[in-house]
């Protein structure tokens, strides 16, 4: 029988480690304990995300397009995706309106679904200038809603910055030429697998939200750190996260969907690394304290915020399936690895 309400982790390729074999896809396993199942090892996955307005519904991001599971993961299938061969690392659905969801991919392209993800369109290029060259083609890594403005999205760019829409998708603006300018500041510039500009760092993004009780204000992960906009992303500030964190490369930030002012971030080394930590702010952003009890030995990709359970929170450190979560709001701690060798984390969800 499948639980009720599951923890899931989305599994895909290596990084730095060009002999690494493992199970890819998705692995399940109940909240509440119990073993994981490899529920769909199709293609590499990058993104899960369980559907806000119903979580029978969840979604995998892969090497080859959307699919969809209609019965909590227990099967996948490919849905109605019109591009064959498509890397997608973003899912969201739109607030007050479940039936609107978007996936975003690599190349840079945005997709459109008006059915819950059953069929999808590709809308127009969202044709953002390369400012950088790397290892892989830019990615749409995560998009988020301004509250209350269905038609207005931004979206967090891999070594492409940031950009946003105001009319559902149909058309894009770049939101990086002040990252670009941060990048001036000695502290925040950074080179690691190019040599065409300094901003290869504050370019690095990797996750992006809005906390409703600050709407206006519009959070950034990258890699030197977590920066905010205020003016719809002209101008970026930097919140200077290491006042709190001995690590600064920011991976993910999330803002939690039961308190409109607590934000999680997952605070690590670099993108290959084996420390980390996952800290919490109440006040919006403003400051932040330590929230796990664990010692990771992998960056931290991503935290799982149970969609209905504010004390369940999980995330997910990138080798050895590495999965930790509490249930009690930070309490205690536990140590839940996949078993059995898979390749690297990228992705957790819960619901």
């Amino acid at each position: 029988m499948t639980s009720k309400s599951n923890i899931y982790a989305g599994i895909a390729g290596y990084v730095g480690r060009p002999d690494a074999v493992g199970a890819v896809g998705v692995f399940r396993r109940p909240t509440e304990g119990g073993e994981w199942e490899h529920v769909f090892g199709d293609r590499e996955t990058h993104t899960i995300y369980v559907h806000p307005a119903d979580p029978d519904l969840v979604f995998a991001g892969t090497t080859d397009g959307v699919w969809r599971s209609t019965d909590r993961g227990t099967t996948f299938r490919r849905t109605g995706f019109p591009d064959e061969g498509k890397q997608i690392w973003s899912l969201l659905a739109i607030d007050g309106n479940p039936d609107v969801m978007y996936a975003g991919g690599s190349p840079i392209d945005v997709y459109r679904s008006e059915d819950r993800g059953a069929t999808w369109r590709k809308l127009p290029n969202p044709g953002i200038r390369e400012r950088c060259t790397g290892p892989f083609s830019s990615r749409v890594m995560r998009m988020v809603q301004t509250p209350g403005k269905p038609q207005e999205i931004y979206a967090a760019l891999e070594i492409a910055g940031s950009m946003r829409t105001t009319d559902g998708g149909e058309t894009w603006e770049d939101l990086s030429d002040d990252l670009v300018r941060l990048s001036d500041l000695p502290h925040l510039r950074s080179q690691i697998v190019q040599k065409e500009t300094n901003a290869e760092g504050m370019l690095d993004g990797h996750a992006i939200t809005i906390c409703p009780a600050k709407p206006d204000d519009v959070i950034i992960a990258v890699r030197m750190g977590l920066f905010r906009t205020r003016d719809g992303g002209q101008h970026w500030e930097d919140m200077q996260v290491g006042r709190f964190s001995p690590t600064t490369y920011g991976r993910d930030v999330r803002v939690s969907p039961h308190d409109p002012k607590t934000l999680y971030a997952a605070l690590s080394v670099a993108a290959a690394s084996h420390d980390g930590g996952l800290y919490r702010s109440t006040d919006a952003g403003e400051t932040w304290q330590r929230f796990d009890k664990v010692q990771v030995h992998g960056t931290i990709m991503s935290i799982g915020l149970h969609l209905s359970d504010p004390s369940q929170v999980y995330i997910g450190a990138r080798y050895d399936g590495e999965v930790f979560g509490t249930r009690d709001g930070g309490e205690t701690w536990e140590a839940m690895p996949i078993p059995g060798q898979v390749k690297d984390i990228y992705s957790v969800a819960a619901a």
